[in-house]
């Protein structure tokens, strides 16, 4: 018996254009499930797309959207059930980053970073939830917030991130309340240090390296894949009574 088939699912990917969105959107993919990759620029989401239906076989579609515009979301959302009929797997996955001593960040860029990491993953698991989840009851919500929303750090100060990310945590646990009666598991991974567009310049610098070696038990930054199986698992209907966990995934990091 395959645990975690996914055959027959519909999985949508936010920030499914490069990085952690697109290895965790092929993952599902190789385990059956359809992709909907969704991300502000649509090239990008097509050549994905397109990449998952070659490798694997299932079907696959890119849409344009920017999460912080309600009407998009919705509007996504709906073609989404119009060409698939359901949506099985919310993978919350788009986010930015500002990083600034806390004294320098702008009104905007907090209110930027809110409007991304937070409200605009809420706006995406409220327009899937309405549309799909809630009339099938079922569905498996994956938030992806970041170690950093357990945890302050004293190395790349990210005041925004850090306070976006932690209301990202305990949104799950609040969504997972109101919703776990009504057939939708919602919960969380929290990535520790892996290369993406986001964060590859930090990371190959000498310095940062040095702190990894100091401070993750591991003794390395995350690799491809890594953060692959976690998603896998949690998309599962095989993860039913797992509802509302918090999963760093993060060499040990928040253990110090």
């Amino acid at each position: 018996m395959n645990y975690f088939d996914l055959t027959g699912n519909v999985a949508l990917v936010t920030g499914c254009s490069t990085g952690l969105g697109v290895q965790m959107a092929r993952a599902l993919a190789n385990q059956g499930a359809d992709i909907v990759c969704l991300a502000r620029r649509k090239n990008l989401v097509d050549e994905v797309a397109e990449k998952i239906r070659k490798d694997f076989g299932v079907k696959a579609i890119g849409i344009s959207c920017d999460i912080t515009d309600t009407e998009r979301v919705e509007a996504a959302v709906k073609e989404v059930m119009d060409t698939f009929g359901r949506i099985d797997i919310l993978i919350n996955n788009a986010g930015t980053g500002a990083v600034a001593p806390a004294e320098q960040i702008t009104d905007e860029q907090f209110q930027w970073e809110m409007d991304v990491d937070l409200f605009g993953s809420f706006k995406v698991a409220r327009a899937v939830a309405n549309q799909a989840m809630l009339p099938a009851g079922y569905g498996r919500i994956i938030n992806i917030a970041s170690m950093y929303g357990l945890v302050g750090n004293r190395i790349a100060p990210a005041a925004p991130y850090h306070a976006a990310k932690g209301g990202m945590v305990n949104m799950t646990r609040a969504l997972a309340c109101e919703w776990g009666e009504k057939g939708i598991n919602v919960n969380c991974i929290c990535p520790g240090y892996f290369e993406t567009d986001l964060t590859k310049d930090t990371l190959e610098s000498d310095f940062f390296k040095e702190y990894a070696k100091n401070t993750i038990p591991l003794c390395r930054y995350g690799k491809a894949g890594e953060l692959d199986t976690t998603a896998i698992f949690l998309a599962s209907p095989a993860s039913s009574y797992v509802n509302g966990v918090i999963l760093p995934v993060d060499g040990g990091y928040t253990s110090l």
